[in-house]
């Protein structure tokens, strides 16, 4: 019987270990996943914002070399991500498909003026900047008239501050309920040899001794546990990839390297920090407070 002690001691010691890595396994992938969410719902808000257009309606007599020029030096520009050149002709004719009849024959002639549309960086989409920009637009000499729906820029801007401070809010929620579950699971695994830690103690061994062999293995834990959720994740991404017919382009690929990283990184940090702050309160306790 005693014989067998030693080896079931072993086996729980074990199995005590594995489900804890097992834990911290399933808390860095959703830490994974969260960081790709916060990634993408900020590009989807650039998105959106750039969406935001801006139309510059040019004057009438203006030649071809002018209208070249122009669109070259806002195709320069540091704001503005793209321009599209549209004639009256052309601008005559989306107009008929959207109404659904040809305008032109009923007044007799073309009233449209020739534009450009202007589609700017997430940046200068704020509302200060869309009419800083409308002026500097409108210095322009070949510029007869800037529209913009300013009452949707603003709407959208708003909308999208309010869901990113929303967004940061329940992130910031998420990551300290992760950390909290690491921090158990590693309190509960240091909480089952706290004989252990208070007979080494006794016998005179030194903190800086009994912290050792658990900041190793916490080491050990967070590593293994790192390399786990991001093969778990690089899965996920594969399967995204093969299955459901996505693209990952080089900037996706940065993306996925930064949030690796950050899982590999972030599993060595809560593992040795959570047993380190651990290990200091049971390294404080006297043997009649072990018990409770």
């Amino acid at each position: 019987m005693q014989q067998h002690k030693p080896k079931k001691i072993k086996k729980r010691f074990r199995n005590s270990w594995i489900t804890s890595l097992v834990n911290i396994t399933l808390i860095l992938v959703l830490l994974g996943m969260l960081s790709f969410v916060l990634i993408n719902a900020r590009r989807l808000s650039e998105y959106v914002r750039e969406q935001i257009g801006l139309t510059l309606v040019l004057k009438d007599d203006l030649k071809e070399v002018e209208i070249i020029r122009l669109e070259k030096v806002l195709s320069l520009s540091n704001y503005v991500k793209s321009t599209r050149y549209i004639d009256k002709e052309t601008a005559a004719r989306e107009l008929s498909e959207e109404l659904g009849e040809d305008f032109t024959g009923f007044l007799g002639q073309n009233p449209l003026f020739s534009s450009i549309e202007l589609k700017l960086y997430a940046d200068y989409t704020n509302s200060d900047s869309l009419k800083m920009l409308e002026q500097e637009f409108l210095n322009y000499p070949q510029v007869e008239e800037v529209y913009f729906q300013k009452n949707l820029a603003t709407l959208i801007n708003e909308n999208v501050r309010k869901i990113s401070l929303l967004l940061l809010i329940v992130s910031g929620l998420l990551t300290f309920i992760f950390f909290g579950l690491i921090n158990n699971t590693i309190r509960l695994l240091i909480y089952s040899q706290r004989f252990i830690i208070n007979t080494m103690q006794m016998v005179g061994a030194s903190k800086g001794y009994i912290r050792k062999p658990f900041l190793k293995r916490s080491f050990w834990l967070g590593g293994i546990g790192g390399v786990l959720a991001n093969l778990i994740l690089l899965s996920g991404i594969y399967f995204y990839q093969t299955e459901l017919f996505g693209n990952i382009n080089t900037t996706e690929l940065q993306i996925v390297a930064v949030v690796i990283i950050t899982v590999f990184i972030l599993g060595f940090v809560i593992s040795l920090l959570s047993t380190w702050l651990v290990l200091n309160k049971f390294l404080r306790l006297k043997f009649d407070e072990l018990f409770y």
